[in-house]
């Protein structure tokens, strides 16, 4: 099966998924669209990697959008110390909302995107959260993730 996009520059790029279960990332050639340029066989977790960067890099970029169309909402990314007492534990614990009224709308780990994390997610050292609200409500956040 092959997926593919027209860029706005007049590239076409696109994922050949074969039966196989192998994918390939293909840039195709400018002249002649169905030959390609470039391929680049990826396994499972390239896949999986490269989906969730672009997913990323659009969730925040939508989030830099409703920040300019919302007064008074700022996005921030907010580390979670390595000695928060919510290490280990599920998102809920936290009560950022009920506690804050900010919302956590992605956990970034090891270079992963964890988007809409529910309340079962549990956090981890090093995790960055992305969080959506006030200012007083982001500096409540960052506060709360090092007293607890």
């Amino acid at each position: 099966m092959r997926y593919d996009i027209l860029t706005e520059s007049g590239r076409r790029v696109g994922v050949v998924s074969h039966r196989t279960g192998r994918r390939d990332l293909v840039v195709y050639d400018v002249h002649d669209p169905d030959t390609a340029a470039e391929q680049i066989a990826l396994t499972d977790d390239e896949a999986h990697t490269l989906a969730e960067m672009l997913s990323a890099t659009l969730v925040l970029a939508r989030l830099s959008g409703l920040r300019d169309q919302a007064a008074g909402l700022a996005t921030e990314q907010v580390s979670l110390p390595a000695d928060s007492p919510y290490i280990d534990r599920p998102l809920r614990a936290t009560r950022i909302r009920s506690r804050t009224g900010a919302f956590v709308v992605a956990v970034l780990r090891d270079g992963k995107v964890i988007a809409s994390p529910g309340p079962d997610t549990i956090l981890a050292a090093g995790d960055v959260l992305v969080v959506v609200g006030t200012r007083s409500g982001l500096d409540a956040v960052t506060q709360l993730l090092i007293e607890g």
